[in-house]
């Protein structure tokens, strides 16, 4: 029934996840381990919904739903919204102008704030295709349409009952654990994007390579070849990733995901030289020399046809 042997992992992260939230609402105080295990499931979570979205998980299309369902209750938020803001535009445009999910809206900068500040600025300005694919589907599709009207409504009636139930269990091992999950997806996209070169063919992201993070997260690291073959497994991304690694410059290849993160958000307001510099910047910076120069060409031409 599954696509790819491999996805026994995913549905062990998928028993397991469940089987924390059981376990915790029965211990029914926040466990010094549970808890913070909890916190990398709900992370897990987001990746899993990822993958699922561009290559379902199943063959069966009933089983591809339910698993859609389960997503969004764990995950946080409805699973068919990966489809219009990230296929269907982040994909596409690859942190251009007219990506909701771009890294420049608000700064140019790389900083702890710019970081912090853009899940909840991008999340606000991804309900724009959100609403316009439900219109869509509403028009177009409808058992699309009420199978995501359905999330939602799975989505508000597990945590609603959940709240009504016992509102700190539900606030510890359901809402945070979600929330997390959707920041720290959003944060995924923002360093694996900001500073690089959208126009450039293999230089639009950056890739963290270390095997313990690809390890446990499905090898969300190689994100390049994610954006040039989408469809691909997660389980064939290192070998593909193996082969454009070449073209691919050396300051988008970072082997270790914390240390890239202490010494850009922590270390480098003190130490200048880990700060990143912005490759879509600098090409900016190229294309306005080279149109002056053309313009400067274009001067001294025009003069010297007056004389």
């Amino acid at each position: 029934m599954l696509r790819f042997k491999a996805d026994y992992r995913t549905i062990a992260y998928m028993v397991a996840t469940t089987g924390l939230l059981i376990a915790q609402w029965v211990i029914g105080y926040v466990h010094p381990v549970l808890f913070p295990l909890s916190l990398f499931m709900a992370v897990a979570v987001a990746v899993i919904a990822h993958n699922h979205n561009h290559l379902p998980t199943w063959k069966n299309r009933t089983l591809n739903t339910l698993t859609d369902y389960w997503l969004t209750l764990f995950y946080g938020f409805p699973a068919f919204a990966w489809k219009p803001t990230h296929n269907l535009n982040h994909h596409v445009l690859n942190n251009r102008e007219g990506d909701y999910t771009i890294t420049w809206r608000v700064t140019e900068g790389n900083h702890f704030f710019s970081l912090m500040s853009y899940p909840s600025i991008s999340s606000f300005f991804q309900q724009t295709p959100i609403k316009g694919y439900l219109k869509h589907l509403r028009v177009k599709d409808k058992r699309s349409f009420w199978l995501a009207i359905g999330q939602y409504a799975a989505l508000a009636i597990f945590v609603g009952v959940a709240l009504i139930v016992d509102w700190k269990k539900a606030l510890f091992f359901i809402i945070i654990p979600q929330q997390f999950a959707l920041f720290s997806i959003l944060l995924f996209n923002y360093v694996q994007h900001v500073h690089a070169n959208e126009e450039s063919e293999w230089n639009h992201s950056r890739n963290f390579v270390g095997p313990m993070l690809n390890l446990f997260l499905f090898n969300n690291g190689f994100h390049t070849i994610h954006h040039e073959r989408a469809g691909i497994h997660w389980s064939l991304t290192p070998k593909e990733h193996a082969k454009i690694e070449h073209h691919i410059d050396d300051s988008l290849k970072e082997r270790s995901f914390w240390w890239y993160m202490i010494r850009t958000y922590i270390l480098s307001p003190v130490v200048p030289s880990f700060r990143t510099k912005s490759m879509r910047l600098e090409r900016i910076r190229q294309e306005e020399e080279a149109r002056r120069r053309e313009g400067t060409s274009q001067v001294v031409k025009e003069e010297q046809v007056l004389a």
